[in-house]
């Protein structure tokens, strides 16, 4: 994400399962909707779907509920709670600049950083169950040009407005959307980054806070707002950048 590439040389960048970890700390914990609350787990496997088939909860009930129960000990496995909470976290960047992005380098960032979180919102809105909550994973860049790949700061762009669009279809049933914002984060591929282009340290220098943010600030960011701590936010960004963005 442009917190990882944020005023460096366009290029696969992406934090990839930051946000799947819950934090260190007490605070906000995601649970599934029901009575009985089994432990929450993340798919591992994409089903094979035709393009718009909303096949999404079917996979979820005949494959991930039944392994669910039989891990969690449960005899049935409707007491897997239902589909109620994603987290959409992806992201690549390629090209650099616009004479350095060929056509091919913007329409598969297109389709891996913003299409996916469209046709996963497209069928998985329909048969959330209500109350449900989505978070997608965005970047700074999507608020200024910063990380050198236009089609990176482009489709972190665009998943503001896609957020904004799900939050209105979904809040007839209260089923919030919002999207975590990083800044510069120190991940691997962040440190990579750095290696790459020497200005990533005079801009992390800038950050008011004085230092570069951790995958678990952000993930602390996800988990609040997937929890019910956040009934009452949608539509909305949460930007996590020690103030690099506003002071």
């Amino acid at each position: 994400m442009a917190d990882e590439k944020e005023g460096g040389k366009g290029g696969k960048g992406g934090k990839g399962g930051t946000a799947t970890a819950a934090p260190p700390k007490g605070g906000a914990q995601a649970q599934g909707k029901g009575k009985d609350k089994a432990p929450a787990a993340a798919v591992d496997h994409e089903p094979k779907a035709q393009e718009g088939k909303p096949r999404l909860l079917d996979y979820y009930e005949k494959t991930i509920r039944p392994r669910l129960a039989k891990e969690f000990g449960l005899a049935n496995p409707n007491q897997v709670p239902r589909l109620v909470k994603i987290v959409l976290n992806v992201g690549i960047g390629l090209g650099a600049g616009l004479a350095g992005t060929s056509v091919a380098d913007w329409d598969l960032a297109i389709n891996v950083n913003l299409r996916s979180h469209f046709l996963v919102c497209k069928a998985a809105l329909p048969l959330m169950g209500d109350d449900g909550s989505i978070v997608f994973l965005s970047s700074v860049a999507g608020f200024r040009a910063g990380s050198g790949s236009p089609s990176y700061d482009s489709t972190k762009a665009g998943i503001l407005g896609l957020c904004r669009h799900v939050g209105r279809e979904g809040a007839k049933r209260r089923i919030r959307a919002n999207v975590v914002v990083p800044g510069l984060m120190d991940t691997p591929i962040g440190r990579a980054a750095t290696s790459e282009n020497p200005n990533r340290d005079r801009i992390a220098a800038l950050v008011p806070l004085g230092r570069q943010g951790t995958a678990w600030e952000v993930a602390a960011a996800t988990v609040f707002l997937l929890s019910g701590e956040a009934s009452y936010i949608t539509g909305q960004p949460l930007v996590v950048d020690g103030g690099l963005t506003t002071l």
